[in-house]
């Protein structure tokens, strides 16, 4: 049996998996958005192309 089943959940911005509450999140859980540190890398950059993106057609 589990000994947790009842942590609060969220959904990765990144990559669409669930994650559970951790502790080291307790102070920030309302500002957590990424379940990785790999996702938060990868929504930066994702976010950085766009903006290059949107900046070459603006030219």
């Amino acid at each position: 049996m589990h000994k947790k089943p009842y942590l609060p959940q969220k959904t990765c911005l990144v990559c669409g998996r669930p994650f559970s509450w951790r502790k080291k999140w307790a102070r920030d859980w309302e500002q957590v958005k990424y379940c990785s540190e790999r996702c938060r890398r990868q929504r930066s950059a994702a976010s950085d192309a766009d903006t290059a993106d949107s900046d070459k057609s603006m030219r």
